[in-house]
């Protein structure tokens, strides 16, 4: 079944906004047991970028969101609706979103935050473009950030060398007929729950002085079982889309995966029987950013001229849940 929305809707601008500090493989070396070829030829990974202590998911978010307004040149007054997907929020509540609306300005707004791991921003995109299309949200954001550099155990080698902070924008409102989102898939599997997850910090096991000795407020990680299910997934979903829209892999113009793991998404675009060149990859610069993977590629892709109206673009991603989903779009600006 294709899951065309009830009207056309897409992506008009986009935005981005990552801390200064970079922190290399060497960095992390200095540190950990490791060294930079054993990083960069396992994940594909040369630096990320670290917030400074005391940095807000809330203080990218709204730089980022910001780019995207004046891209698109709207006003922060002219959003209707601001849905923030993140790991990380400032603080449990109020949201994330909240406090993104007040910094920007955007007086008119609702908003709220999603939960979907490093699918988040699919998630996310989906539920704003499906408002925007049933009419009762002219102009939506969507703002995908987290900093994950807060809740990473900075000992341990197989996840401190993945992840860095960051933020991507988008701004979604209606576009013209036969443009925009095409069709979408997402999933959930609760039993790979226990493959990616932070054991405490939640109801079932709030914070104590226990928890926190035991590093528990941090990612824990089974990455064979994350990475074979990963491929599988980002690679069957996205075929999934391409097949039942009578579309084929070279049909593409860009392939946007979730940047966790260069072996991830070249598996996944092999699988796909996609040209290597028409896949956006910055995982190099910036590690593997959770829910802003996606939108920080697609600005980049953009700033770079790899993306022109009309291309075919297909949007991946796999994390914590198990959750995974792709979006199958036409560019339309």
């Amino acid at each position: 079944m294709n899951r065309r929305l009830v009207a056309p809707v897409g992506i008009t601008a986009t935005g981005q906004c990552f801390p200064a500090k970079v922190v290399t493989n060497e960095d992390l070396s200095r540190t950990l047991d490791t060294n930079d070829e054993w990083i960069r030829t396992r994940t594909g990974i040369r630096e990320r970028r670290w917030a400074e202590p005391g940095t807000g998911a809330s203080q990218l978010g709204a730089p980022a969101l910001r780019m995207a307004l004046e891209n698109r040149g709207m006003e922060a007054s002219d959003l209707d609706l601001i849905v923030v997907t993140t790991v990380t929020p400032d603080t449990l509540f109020p949201s994330t979103a909240c406090r993104i609306q007040e910094m920007v300005g955007a007086t008119n707004a609702f908003g709220f935050d999603l939960n979907a791991a490093c699918s988040g921003f699919l998630y996310a995109l989906t539920t704003a473009a499906s408002l925007v299309a049933a009419g009762g949200v002219r102009k939506a954001a969507v703002v995908g950030v987290d900093i994950m550099s807060t809740i990473i155990n900075k000992e341990d080698r197989a996840t401190a060398v993945l992840f860095g902070d960051g933020a991507g924008a988008v701004i979604v409102e209606r576009v013209e007929e036969g443009y925009g989102i095409l069709d979408f898939e997402h999933r959930i599997d609760g039993s790979g729950g226990e493959f990616l997850f932070m054991p405490a910090g939640g109801s079932r096991r709030p914070a104590t002085a226990e928890t926190v000795a035991n590093k528990e407020h941090t990612i824990h990680q089974a990455g064979s079982e994350v990475f074979k299910n990963a491929v599988r997934e980002m690679a069957d979903n996205s075929r999934l889309l391409l097949d039942r829209n009578g579309m084929k892999g070279e049909d593409l113009g860009l392939f946007v995966p979730h940047q966790a793991n260069i072996r991830i998404m070249d598996a996944a675009a092999k699988r796909l029987e996609l040209d290597p060149s028409r896949m956006m990859v910055n995982i190099d610069r910036y590690a593997n950013t959770t829910t802003a993977t996606i939108p920080t590629a697609l600005h980049q892709a953009r700033e770079a001229g790899r993306l022109a109206k009309g291309d075919l673009v297909i949007l991946s991603a796999f994390g914590a849940g198990f959750t995974w989903g792709s979006t199958l779009l036409r560019w339309a600006c």
